[in-house]
């Protein structure tokens, strides 16, 4: 029976131990050459699929929905996107995401999958406009149309009696969002690059005890889940699928 003093007990051994520099140990659901790979516990108890491929929008993850979503038949998907659409490259116009985003929740809820949707990270905006041009997100600013983004996947989420994780509120609060080389993004005091934007291995860790803990509390299945979204999703050798899969073993 599930103990959440017991859970939180143990979520903060685990935080206490990155903390200390300690390895989470875990097996990666790493997506290799773009292609989602499935990893199953020894035990073949359950499997997580990263289906996360860098630099998607809400439009590349409708492209490949079928072959890289449903064809799992997951029990339970996991959706975070919406980084990209706002960025000057891959910019999608805030009414076409909502469309595209709607579109995805619907597909995913009528394949008999749950889903939880997550907002987009925050962002270190001095790392992001050595990327792109300030004037690009005038007159709302990076932090208003971030706000944009996130309140339209907190009102798809709740109009389509979806779950919801608000991963930008427990950065805020808490990611120590700077140029200080503790933030949980990347920067070039603790990465050697100016990021902003992409999650620290702590980061995807402190996403993964997120997800974990809400997968606990809400006593969802996870037999099977995707996670589908862009390199947020992905990572590189290590990513948040893979550390939740570690963190789900001990269950």
């Amino acid at each position: 029976m599930y103990n959440r003093r017991t859970a939180v007990k143990n979520i903060a051994k685990t935080i206490a131990g990155v903390v200390a520099g300690n390895i989470l140990l875990a097996t990666p659901a790493i997506a290799v050459n773009d292609h989602p790979v499935p990893v199953k516990g020894n035990d073949g108890d359950f499997v997580i699929i990263n289906a996360g491929i860098g630099g998607n929008t809400t439009k590349d993850l409708l492209d490949r929905v079928e072959k890289d979503c449903y064809v799992h038949k997951a029990g339970l998907t996991i959706l975070m996107a919406g980084t990209n659409d706002m960025n000057s490259v891959k910019y999608i116009p805030l009414r076409q995401y909502e469309q595209n985003m709607r579109e995805l929740a619907k597909g995913i809820l009528a394949r008999k999958s749950k889903l939880i949707m997550m907002t987009i990270l925050p962002c270190h905006e001095p790392d992001l406009l050595t990327r792109h041009p300030a004037a690009f997100y005038e007159p709302e600013g990076i932090a208003g149309r971030r706000k944009q983004v996130n309140e339209l996947i907190k009102k798809i989420a709740a109009d389509y009696k979806a779950h919801l994780i608000d991963l930008e509120h427990r950065f805020n609060a808490v990611g120590k969002i700077s140029d200080d080389k503790d933030s949980l993004l990347k920067n070039l005091a603790n990465s050697n690059k100016r990021d902003g934007i992409h999650p620290t291995a702590n980061g995807y860790r402190f996403i993964a005890l997120s997800v974990y803990d809400y997968l606990i509390d809400h006593k969802i299945p996870y037999h099977k889940t995707v996670c589908f979204g862009d390199s947020i999703t992905k990572g590189d050798a290590e990513n948040y699928p893979g550390y939740l899969k570690a963190l789900l073993k001990g269950v």
